[in-house]
């Protein structure tokens, strides 16, 4: 199959999911697994039909795949998540091979291969790691296969923490351009509020106003996830936001979704698209400080898309090193843009306000470079 060009998506609506030439897949670990039985052969095998009825309409899937520290519990007696990361990495490292061994025999007797491609964010953000991953993920979907992605959490940090596959899911859309991204759980939309509380289902959200009075749950049912609805709502904002669709639902409406028929919720494309790296920097990135720029440098910097230099930063806060994420604000503190430093807090004092040119003959031929380079920029307002 050739590679499609995907400048943007098909998909308006749910009633165009039959046309999808792309789609991210996420499942999360509630979905394939339960704390005393580990991973649910009958899930496994449910989710690959579902999934197989897209090949065959000629779309490509990758899918992202909880469940592998899930899966590594029984084997490694335990009853239930750990806390400590010692032994959530053992029980990924056990539980993975486990996993990818369920889904390489569900598809293999659909005659479809199946990878494995174990990412972390950081992957998805370094220019070198994103463009391998792309790279890879893009020559195994044209050779037919279906790339399963999991978090690397036998090596994992803080992202093992967090719920991140919901996130990973949002970032590996954006990478692939997919055309939508598909979050399936063990809830079948989002709610308003606790379904068992009166909570109603909301159908479609175009914007942020429609998640306005929306009440979040926390965790899954199962308790062997550790996203939950937060984190699902959070990812499916990232990719809208940046012109991908998304739709929410259970594992078991995944043939129904599959056939465009109106189950769970869609998220309503918005904006252009952005890479997996802009949409990490525009919503993930953990910031380590803030520059403060004048007017003229926010005309550079969001109206005519140029790099910031030392000369329009007034003033800054924080502790961070070069190819750090900061926030750009105007002086009335209004975040303009997020960017990757080229500089530390430290050298920043003797920069400020100064032009590259007087800084290289004054410092040294290293410092007649931006602050933030437009490449490593994400504007947040409009120019």
């Amino acid at each position: 199959m050739s590679t499609p060009r995907l400048t943007e998506s098909v998909i308006s609506g749910r009633e165009d999911i039959s046309r999808a030439r792309r789609l991210v897949i996420k499942v999360g670990s509630s979905s394939l697994t339960t704390l005393d039985g580990g991973i649910s052969v009958e899930a496994v095998n449910a989710l690959v039909d579902d999934l197989q009825s897209l090949q065959r309409r000629g779309t490509q899937i990758v899918l992202v795949s909880s469940g592998a520290i899930a899966a590594g519990l029984a084997p490694l007696g335990l009853n239930v998540r750990p806390h400590d990361l010692a032994t959530q990495q053992a029980a990924a490292a056990v539980g993975q091979g486990l996993l990818l061994s369920h889904y390489s025999r569900a598809f293999a007797s659909y005659g479809t291969t199946v990878s494995q491609v174990l990412l972390t964010v950081e992957d998805l953000i370094r220019r070198t790691q994103y463009t391998n991953a792309l790279r890879a993920l893009e020559k195994l979907l044209s050779l037919g296969a279906v790339p399963v992605v999991n978090e690397n959490d036998a090596v994992a940090t803080h992202e093992i923490r967090f719920g991140d596959n919901d996130r990973l899911a949002a970032l590996t859309a954006n990478l692939i351009r997919a055309d939508a991204l598909v979050l399936l759980s063990d809830v079948d939309a989002l709610y308003d509020g606790p379904p068992d509380e009166g909570g109603r289902p909301v159908p479609t959200v175009r914007g942020e106003e429609d998640l306005q009075g929306v009440t979040l749950g926390r965790r899954g049912k199962a308790g062997v996830g550790t996203g939950g609805m937060v984190t699902k709502v959070e990812a499916a904002r990232i990719t809208a936001t940046n012109g991908i669709p998304a739709m929410l639902t259970s594992a078991a409406q995944a043939g129904a979704l599959f056939c465009g028929e109106e189950v769970g919720t869609y998220f309503q494309a918005q904006g252009r698209r952005r890479g997996a790296r802009s949409a990490w920097l525009a919503h993930l990135a953990h910031v380590k400080g803030r520059l403060v720029i004048d007017a003229g440098a926010v005309r550079a910097v969001v109206k005519d898309r140029r790099s910031l230099l030392p000369a329009g930063i007034t003033g800054f806060t924080g502790d961070f090193e070069a190819s750090d994420p900061v926030e750009i604000t105007d002086a009335d503190g209004v975040v303009q843009a997020r960017g990757l430093t080229a500089f530390s807090s430290e050298e920043l004092p003797q920069m400020l306000g100064r032009t590259t040119a007087e800084l290289g003959r004054s410092l040294g031929h290293d410092y007649e470079r931006p602050v933030v380079h437009t490449d490593d920029l994400v504007r947040l307002q409009q120019g």
